[in-house]
């Protein structure tokens, strides 16, 4: 319970202390300049985006054996999408689909090693393709942080290689991911649901009249989709626009309107996983 709250509070301190730094009286006329077709199309996309996640999810569940039907992989996922912006650290609703799924299967091994997977294996796409976009707004010193993670996973991984579960989730990853000519589809497949979340951070920034392009716009979503990886937060509030005011400074842009951008790009990815509040409510037996 006790990291339940530091996770709010956490979140909570540092959107606090970044609107304490901004003009709010500039961020209220950002909002007020809002078009909201734009807002309907970032919405329709994330239908698309919400789409391809599931076929992911579905094609890992399947490459371990086990079977996922279309209409639970869309259903869980909506659920999963809606229980990450409402349960702190952004990975419970995707614990949530697994165990579902464990329930449904009666192989909770496979279960749960499908969604750690597949979710891992886009976090990492994002982290590849921001990359080069944070090198060149921050220079070389970003390989410093880069480096230093980078050698912890691998001394972490180093340390636990002898581990049981460890071997069998490496297993299971070459297996998903890379054997029968998988791959391309994998890699193609995270690579479109990362272009997705750049699409709807694009089409949010355009609806509130920012000076960025289409084009930049989405460059700019990955410092943002980047930060929302710190577990620390709740659905990346707070990280995600931190970042968002970083970038959009780095560029000689209104740290404002990268906030403000950042703000209302929450508020419809909230929106978009709506839907599994109704795949929730009306779900039979345990949730």
């Amino acid at each position: 319970m006790k990291r339940v709250w530091l996770r709010w509070l956490a979140s909570v301190l540092v959107l606090a202390g970044l609107l304490l730094w901004l003009d709010l009286a500039t961020l209220a006329r950002q909002w007020q300049q809002l078009q909201w077709g734009y807002l309907g199309l970032a919405l329709l996309v994330s239908v698309v985006q919400v789409l391809l996640s599931a076929w992911r999810w579905r094609f890992t569940a399947g490459s371990l054996g086990l079977v996922l039907p279309w209409r639970l992989a869309i259903s869980d996922y909506y659920l999963a999408s809606f229980g990450n912006q409402v349960l702190p650290g952004g990975v419970l609703g995707d614990a949530w689909r697994a165990d579902r799924h464990r329930r449904r299967s009666g192989r909770a091994g496979p279960a749960w090693r499908a969604v750690i997977i597949e979710r891992a294996s886009g976090q990492l796409v994002v982290a590849v393709l921001s990359l080069p976009v944070l090198l060149a707004l921050l220079g070389p010193t970003v390989l410093w942080p880069a480096g230093l993670i980078l050698a912890v996973i691998l001394g972490l991984g180093c340390f636990a290689r002898g581990w049981p579960p460890l071997q069998t989730l490496i297993t299971d990853s070459r297996l998903a991911l890379f054997s029968d000519g998988r791959w391309p589809l994998q890699l193609g497949l995270s690579v479109l649901i990362v272009t997705s979340y750049g699409v709807v951070f694009a089409l949010v920034g355009l609806g509130l009249g920012s000076d960025a392009g289409f084009g930049q716009l989405m460059l700019l979503a990955l410092p943002a989709l980047l930060a929302m990886l710190v577990p620390l937060s709740v659905a990346g509030w707070g990280w995600r626009e931190t970042g968002s005011a970083l970038a959009w400074t780095a560029i000689g842009l209104s740290a404002n309107e990268g906030v403000a951008v950042s703000i209302t790009y929450g508020a419809v990815i909230f929106l978009a996983s709506l839907p599994g509040a109704v795949v929730w409510l009306l779900s039979p037996g345990p949730r």
